[in-house]
């Protein structure tokens, strides 16, 4: 797989990219078939030595400096302590086996599909992906599968601290939709705000959780492979390709971050001052039983 990532003198005085690593690119990025420029194994092999090569750095769980990075953020937002913002994607598969499409069939699709949980944070930045599991489930369904707060339980995840209304906190959370339980790692709107501040901060989170569905719509435009029907026929390859996607979006981001900054979309210097507190509302907070059972089957399985 190596040679894939070579570079290749095109004349005498210039390099480039290794031919099959161009076939590659344009078959994910274009959804070319296979025939069309290279045997269909080549995708295979680009994909998993990304994977391989690639992985460690742009696939890895959040560092005590990305998490602080990422708190100067958000907190200008409005949303102290959030580490990202957690959902769910479909992505079709056309060349499902017979025997398996009622397990990866699901009323609201209708298609065989294979699902990935992801955390996106406001660059679009994919931190968390888990990707594999049939498509009829739902997202809690995911989630009792995921890995996503293995970490937490064997006590390598990164400290959270922040405070909000005076009130200091150690563990940071995720913004999610109304499926998810009420976890306190969890922060979902509010169904049918009556009050301003009830709107305000539906309205607020709802704007703020809309960025792992950007990562999901800029992964895709990105590329078409993950837009079309996978046509490929073991699951594994999916994986492959999903991976490496994500991998490569990360490395696109990483590239245009400085630029959204000098851009102005977001302000890491914020002014507290122009924001007024709100006065703190007696929530009671939500049940934690299902969260602890979560953990256990983590430790469990590893993953």
């Amino acid at each position: 797989m190596v040679f894939i990532f070579s570079a290749k003198n095109r004349c005498p005085e210039k390099k480039g990219f290794h031919p099959l690593c161009t076939a590659a690119m344009r078959m994910l990025a274009y959804a070319c078939p296979a025939d069309s420029l290279k045997p269909w194994t080549l995708v295979q092999k680009f994909v998993q030595g990304v994977n391989e090569v690639f992985g460690p750095q742009y696939l890895r769980r959040p560092t005590a400096q990305d998490i602080q990075a990422q708190l100067k953020m958000v907190e200008a937002h409005g949303f102290p302590g959030m580490i990202g913002s957690l959902d769910c994607m479909h992505w079709e598969w056309k060349n499902c086996p017979v025997g398996w499409q009622g397990q990866f069939t699901r009323g609201d699709h209708g298609k065989a599909t294979v699902m990935l949980e992801a955390v996106a944070t406001h660059d679009l930045w994919i931190w968390h992906a888990f990707f594999g599991v049939a498509g009829s489930n739902n997202d809690i369904n995911v989630l009792n599968q995921s890995p996503l707060f293995t970490d937490v339980l064997q006590g390598r995840a990164p400290l959270v601290h922040f405070s909000v209304n005076e009130r200091q906190y150690d563990m940071g959370y995720y913004l999610v939709d109304g499926i998810y339980p009420g976890w306190a790692a969890f922060v979902k709107s509010i169904p049918s705000p009556q009050s301003d501040r009830h709107k305000l901060f539906a309205r607020k989170q709802e704007s703020a959780r809309k960025d792992v569905e950007r990562a999901f719509a800029a992964l895709q435009s990105r590329f078409a492979i993950l837009r079309y029907a996978a046509r490929y026929w073991h699951r594994s390859t999916l994986s492959d390709i999903m991976y490496a996607c994500i991998i490569l979006h990360n490395m696109i981001v990483e590239d245009e971050r400085d630029s959204y900054a000098r851009a102005g979309n977001y302000d890491l210097n914020y002014d507290q001052e122009r924001y007024h507190p709100i006065p703190e509302a007696d929530n009671q907070q939500g049940p934690i039983d299902g969260f602890n059972n979560l953990l256990l089957r983590n430790k469990k399985n590893p993953g």
